[in-house]
C-alpha cells in the first residue's frame, strides 16, 4: 500500500512506493508538462522542496540533479535551477517511450496470445472512455 505526502508547493505529492528522489523528479516533470513550471522559469530550490515535502534536502537535491542530468533542468550558478528550453518535449518523448514499453508492448503480446486481430484490439480501445 502506498502512502503519499501532500504539500502546498504547486500541489506536489510524493508517492512513497518508489524512492522519494524519483517521486520528486516525477512531480517536477509533471509540473513541466502541465505548465506549472514553464520553460526558462525557476523551480523550487532544494531547501524549498525539502521544507514543503518534509524530506531530507539531500533527497530533494538528488531529484533535482536527476532532472538536470537528463537535460530537463539547467543549473544557473548562484541563482538556482531553471526549466530548460525544450524540456516539456523531452519529458513527453521519454514518457511516451516508457509508456510504450510498459503498456503497449505487453498489450500487443497478450493480444497476439489471445488471437485478437489489430482491428479487434483497436475496436476494444475505441470503445473505452477514459473519462
Amino acid at each position: 500500500m502506498s502512502r503519499s505526502r501532500g504539500a502546498d508547493a504547486g500541489g506536489l505529492v510524493l508517492d512513497e512506493s518508489k524512492p522519494l528522489y524519483i517521486s520528486v523528479a516525477e512531480q517536477i516533470e509533471d509540473g513541466v508538462l502541465d505548465g506549472t513550471y514553464p520553460e526558462e522559469t525557476p523551480v523550487p530550490s532544494t531547501n524549498e522542496l525539502a521544507a514543503f515535502l518534509r524530506i531530507n534536502p539531500a533527497t530533494a537535491g538528488k531529484g533535482l540533479n536527476r532532472l538536470a542530468d537528463a537535460g530537463v533542468l539547467v543549473k544557473r550558478r548562484g541563482v538556482g535551477m531553471f526549466v530548460a528550453l525544450g524540456a516539456a518535449d523531452l519529458v513527453r518523448r521519454r514518457r511516451r517511450e516508457a509508456f510504450r514499453q510498459a503498456y503497449i508492448t505487453p498489450l500487443l503480446w497478450e493480444a497476439e496470445r489471445l488471437g485478437l486481430t489489430p482491428r479487434e484490439l483497436t475496436d476494444m480501445i475505441l470503445k473505452e472512455d477514459p473519462r
